[in-house]
């Protein structure tokens, strides 16, 4: 049985879906048929020109094929399958981290601008429950569903690579039995507790914009940290060390900018691995080295300030109405 505040944020969250249903939903999942509709292009393509130029593509020798397959070669093919289900996931999230971004930018600002807020004010709900609600649309709900579509199209698409090969006679339908969809799920949606507190800082500004400006938030959001990195780059040129610059580009705007976009936490070293398809560079996806980064102080920190931002946002939303 929910409970009231339960039951209250329930339909929050779910007017913001069904306001937003375009990011949330169709956006990944368009991108997800966009990508295979691509890759089936190009292997259509393939196969075209290769049949008018009398090129014929040989698999005879494949190692993971021409012999009983070892612990080594079942690992690295259920790696090389787990690869094409992220690898789908990762542009999608890339999609996601663009959603969210906006959606946080313009979800109060929105509310004034059309003057619905004036109609929700009407209503018993509270300005924290609202703020909140915006936070759990974008910071849960829509990873959800992205991580949901990421996998789907990492299989359609393992499901279309197989079924071309076999048409040139390289059964590959046995190595599918070696890929870790399950895990991969697992992996995907159990960070997203992760990415909402990793995501604090961020959804924080640009709430506390959303709610502050009179017009073009984007600008206070964006140009303001930017502009505020420029002057202390110009106080230390001159001699005056106000605080170390990179300090402030990698803790300040890395972490209020950047912070939607999900995988964010790893770092560019991490990725680098995991695009190159080094041996056990998945192993950092997994849940326990993803939420390492939770016993680092600087996530902690982050947090508390996204928190702190959130209250300048439910502060400025029920004070502020432009009139």
């Amino acid at each position: 049985m929910k409970t009231p505040v339960l039951n209250e944020m329930y339909w929050l969250v779910k007017r913001e879906f069904w306001e937003h249903r375009g990011g949330f939903l169709w956006t990944p999942v368009i991108v997800g048929g966009v990508f295979v509709l691509l890759n089936l292009m190009g292997i259509v393509t393939g196969e075209i020109i290769g049949a008018q130029h009398g090129i014929h593509f040989m698999f005879n020798n494949n190692s993971l094929l021409n012999h009983p397959l070892s612990a080594e070669d079942m690992s690295k093919a259920g790696m090389m399958m787990d690869l094409v289900m992220y690898s789908t996931s990762f542009i999608i999230s890339i999609v996601l981290g663009f959603v969210v971004f906006f959606y946080c930018l313009g979800a109060l600002y929105d509310d004034r601008r059309d003057r619905s807020l004036l109609f929700w004010k009407s209503l018993p709900l509270s300005d924290t429950a609202t703020v909140l609600s915006k936070v759990v649309a974008g910071t849960v709900l829509a990873p959800f569903i992205a991580a949901v579509c990421g996998v789907v199209t990492g299989i359609v698409m393992l499901l279309l690579f197989a079924l071309t090969l076999s048409f040139h006679g390289l059964n590959v339908w046995q190595l599918l039995a070696y890929a870790h969809p399950f895990q991969v799920i697992a992996n995907l949606i159990g960070t997203i507790p992760l990415y909402a507190l990793w995501a604090l800082p961020t959804t924080g500004w640009l709430l506390l914009c959303s709610a502050w400006a009179r017009s073009k938030p984007f600008l206070w959001a964006a140009v303001l940290p930017f502009a505020v990195g420029m002057m202390l780059g110009w106080f230390n040129l001159l001699g005056t060390r106000l605080v170390g610059n990179g300090w402030y580009w990698k803790d300040v705007v890395g972490r209020i900018l950047p912070g939607v976009f999900p995988g964010s936490w790893l770092g560019t070293g991490n990725y680098q691995n995991v695009s190159t398809g080094a041996e056990h560079s998945l192993d950092v996806l997994n849940l326990g080295n993803a939420y390492s980064v939770m016993a680092t102080p600087g996530f902690w920190i982050g947090a508390i300030a996204g928190l702190a931002l959130l209250a300048g946002a439910i502060w400025l939303r029920r004070w502020r109405d432009d009139t």
